[in-house]
């Protein structure tokens, strides 16, 4: 099958443009940066990993909106349709301050915060900054330090600049994204997942992100243990697992994240990596169920 029959190059063009207009264009820190919002109520911000967008998030900011939420995701430096400057810190620590700048910017005073992928030590880098923000915290497959072997993407950045291969190839990114990404083939088009590869490697061939992956190694940042400690933390802590992701598999990375909770239990939902993409709904409720409970302890408090 020739990638012309399996994407249509004018649907993902209007797929892209309708996100644009979703959206909007805001400055943190100098940056120039893209935003997609949606409803009225207290904030949540939803935090995209790599090498994802806020587009990663665009199903779910509508059901968070149906629930009485403002859902808000903007796009970290170097990926989607923000800046990429080649001089910008990269590393956690420097996603995670622009992370605080952008929520400024935005004109977010407290929120609830959903975090996945490498959003979450970004998203636990800006919790250290301001914990006394932070209403709740919803945790979906990310990981609690960077002590693991290299990721793919941060071997392939430590030997090149741009990316070439299976992440130029429409065809063969949208097999990987199935492979590893995403469980259910019928919860998202193929223009859909063109768009994600567009959203990384357009305008600079993916650049910004080799940056992104060839600064993850910080021995001055992480673990993030008490950052999901619930018997700790000042807001509600619960945690959500793709249970088929292999990437951050339910075995190395989700149970060790349940204990960090300590929670009774995490819920395990029949999804991969991006299970934004193949389980929207259930990941709203969570996400609404997470910051109700956070309501429900902040009334308690204030009739005692």
């Amino acid at each position: 099958m020739t990638e012309a029959a399996l994407i249509d190059t004018r649907k993902v063009d209007a797929t892209l443009a309708a996100h644009r207009i979703a959206g909007r264009h805001f400055t943190a820190s100098g940056i120039r940066s893209f935003v997609r919002e949606q409803g009225t109520g207290e904030t949540v911000v939803l935090m995209h990993g790599l090498p994802m967008s806020s587009f990663l998030y665009r199903k779910v900011i509508s059901r968070l909106a149906d629930h009485g939420f403002r859902a808000v995701s903007f796009d970290l430096p170097g990926l989607g349709l923000a800046d990429r400057p080649s001089d910008f810190d990269y590393s956690i620590r420097g996603l995670g301050e622009f992370t605080v700048a952008a929520i400024d910017a935005l004109g977010i005073d407290q929120f609830h915060l959903v975090v996945h992928d490498a959003g979450g030590p970004i998203g636990f880098q800006a919790v250290l900054s301001a914990p006394e923000r932070v209403l709740s915290l919803t945790v979906l497959n990310t990981l609690l330090s960077m002590d693991h072997p290299p990721f793919p993407g941060e071997i392939y950045g430590r030997f090149s600049g741009r990316f070439r291969g299976v992440l130029t190839s429409p065809r063969l990114f949208r097999e990987l994204m199935l492979r590893v990404g995403i469980a259910d083939g019928h919860a998202v088009t193929a223009e859909e997942i063109d768009v994600h590869r567009r959203l990384l490697l357009d305008p600079d061939e993916g650049a910004a992100y080799l940056r992104i992956m060839r600064s993850l190694r910080q021995k001055d940042v992480g673990p993030w243990d008490d950052v999901v400690d619930r018997r700790f933390a000042p807001y509600p802590v619960d945690v959500a697992w793709g249970g088929l992701d292999p990437i951050l598999s339910l075995r190395r990375f989700g149970f060790p994240m349940l204990r960090a909770s300590h929670l009774p239990w995490l819920r395990v939902l029949k999804a991969k990596h991006y299970l934004q993409e193949d389980r929207p709904d259930a990941v709203a409720d969570l996400i609404a169920g997470n910051a109700r409970s956070a309501h429900e302890l902040s009334t308690n408090e204030e009739t005692r």
